[in-house]
Parts: structure tokens; sequence; C-alpha cells
């Protein structure tokens, strides 16, 4: 294992401002309202997908946003409109200071009002940290669930930790948090012949499934379209089990979803690849070393850490600058159907869910 500090695509260190007031809207006119924020690199999985199993470079210690340099980002994103604080890793659940992280945003208010906190994670270690976090104030939790079979998930996560994950999985469905969502990469000769027992698990939990689309985001480099189960694809499956109906009002969330026989129960699918949502996006993200992205493919990033430890006379006003002039920057979408797509050189775990 090597821990050093990591550079990743172009860095802009100081950027022109936008006008300091009103909220967050990029050139095309998408008014931002998420913003995802990374706790660590690291996670106790090693998904085929997202990073390798052996010879991770970890970021330094020292390039890690501290508690406080976070909620400085944060109350500044929120005056400018942020009305979402999404904690993503890595796996945030091995940030030690989870917790008071979630007590710091979920006490911040923007123009509307107190800000929403909610967590994208594994579900190891789930059970024992969740009455804290909701006692801190978590309103929402994703759980990525690829698998339900034992050698399955041993093979595509390269740890043998399903009992952990369904325990977690348990524990947030007897929390009552709401709505509680279950998150699946559907791929091909992998788990492409589980699509229909998902769904069933997430109902039996009283939860929504939702099938992602495999994305460009391993960090070796290796995805492949051929592999990859296209929206089409899942909802034929789907189909021959459940009659879809599509639920329309979905505004800036990244899946659509669908009434299974006319409902309560719903599906979801992202398909950022084959019917990408990027004109609706209102997302911008900040990873765990203090780079704010404007989408998740993109190749440039706009570091904050120079302002937050540098000898600025006005952090948070250089803070606004720099988060209105990287969503200016913000191109219509992420173009991975161009022959002149570049894959970004972080790994999810690195960039953040």
């Amino acid at each position: 294992m090597t821990v050093v500090p990591v550079t990743i695509g172009r860095r802009v260190v100081a950027e022109p401002g936008a006008s300091a007031s009103g909220p967050l809207v990029d050139t095309f006119g998408r008014v931002h309202r998420d913003l995802r924020i990374s706790l660590t690199d690291r996670c106790s999985l090693r998904c085929t997908y997202c990073m390798p199993e052996q010879g991770n470079e970890w970021l330094a210690k020292s390039s890690i946003l501290t508690l406080d340099e976070i909620e400085r980002v944060a109350r500044v994103a929120a005056a400018a409109g942020i009305t979402t604080f999404r904690l993503t890793g890595g796996e945030p659940l091995l940030r030690n200071d989870l917790v008071e992280v979630v007590r710091r945003l979920r006490a911040i208010e923007g123009p509307d009002g107190p800000v929403q906190v909610a967590m994208t994670t594994n579900g190891i270690r789930l059970p024992e940290a969740l009455p804290g976090l909701i006692d801190a104030g978590l309103g929402r939790l994703n759980i990525s669930i690829d698998t339900l079979r034992r050698d399955r998930f041993h093979a595509l996560t390269r740890r043998d930790r399903l009992d952990d994950v369904l325990q977690g999985i348990a524990a947030a469905a007897a929390s009552g948090l709401a709505p509680l969502k279950l998150n699946a990469v559907a791929m091909r000769e992998v788990n492409d012949d589980e699509l229909v027992e998902l769904v069933e698990f997430a109902i039996s939990h009283g939860a929504q499934l939702r099938f992602i689309e495999q994305m460009p985001l391993d960090a070796g480099h290796t995805w492949s379209r051929e592999r990859m189960v296209t929206r089409d694809e899942i909802l034929a499956t789907l189909s021959r089990r459940w009659h879809l109906t599509p639920v329309p009002g979905r505004g800036g969330a990244p899946a659509e979803t669908w009434t299974l026989d006319g409902g309560p129960h719903r599906v979801g699918v992202i398909a950022s690849v084959t019917a990408p949502f990027c004109g609706d996006c209102d997302r911008l993200r900040l990873t765990a070393d203090g780079q704010l992205r404007n989408c998740l493919f993109s190749t440039t990033e706009f570091d904050v850490l120079p302002i937050l430890r540098g000898d600025s006379d006005d952090i948070d006003r250089d803070l606004d600058a720099m988060m209105r002039g990287c969503i200016l920057r913000k191109l219509p979408g992420h173009a991975i159907d161009d022959p002149s797509f570049l894959q970004p050189a972080r790994g999810m775990n690195a960039i953040g869910g």
C-alpha cells in the first residue's frame, strides 16, 4: 500500500469569479442545488469496476479536507443555493469524525432553510454507526448491493463481506430512514441474471432498487461497452416480471423511476451512458482532497486547498468565486459517445460517488 499526494488531470488553483450573488447557474441555465462531498478515497471493498485489489495509491492524509474545512466549503455552497449535501467516498463510514461531519452540515441553513444531508455507503459498519448518524441529522441513505450471492459478491468485491452489507441494509430498513434506496451496477455475465431477485429483495426491505449502467470510471480503465447492461435491457428483463409505468416529474434526479404493477413499489434506472441526464444535472462535487469538479467525468479540477490553507483575506469570498468559476466551465454533457471522450484519470473511489 502506498500513500502519496496525487495530482489528477488539470487542476485550476485560481479562477476569475462570477458575481458573488444569486444561485449557482452555469452557461446552460442549470441551477445547482446538490453538492457531493467525498470524505475519503479509502474503502473496505475492492469492487472490480471501481479500484484494483492491490497497489492503490491513497491520498496523503495531509491533503484530506479537515472537518472545519468541509464545513466552511459547505456553508459557502449553502449560501449560494446548495440545498443537499451527499456524503460519499470511497467509503464514508471509514471516516472517524463522520457523525460530527453530519452534525455540522445539518446545522447549516441556506436561503431556503436548513439543508438536507444524505449518504451513499456500502453498508459495512452501518449497524453500529447508524444511531449516532440519525441523531446527528442524517436524513437519507443509499446502500450499494450488486449481488445477493456470496460467491459472486466475493469475486466482485474481493472481500467476503456480504453478511456485513446485508446487516447494514437490515439496520437501515429498521431505522425508519426513508426513502431507503439500494444501488446495483448491472454487469453482463456478472449479475444480469439477478435483476428481478435484487428488486424483490429491495421490496422486502421497504427500499427502492436503482440499477446503474456501468460507467467508465474504474481505476484500471478496463471499462467495456459490451459488458455494460443497458437501460433498455434492464427494463426488458423487469417487464417480464412486472408491468412498469413511468413516474413523471424526474427533475434533476439521476434516476428514471417506474412503478411496479401500479405501485406502491418502484424501481429506478440511472442510465448515464445510454440515456444521459446531463441537460438537467444540478450536481457539483468536492473530492476528499479539496478539488471541485463540475462533472463526474471532468478532466479539470478546481483546487480549494490554496484558498483554505493560504493567506486569503476573505476565504468565503474566494471559495464562492471558485465555485462559480467551476460551474461556469461546465460542459453541456459528458460526451461518452464522442470519439474524443477521455476517461477521467481518477477512479470512482477518488472522485466520490
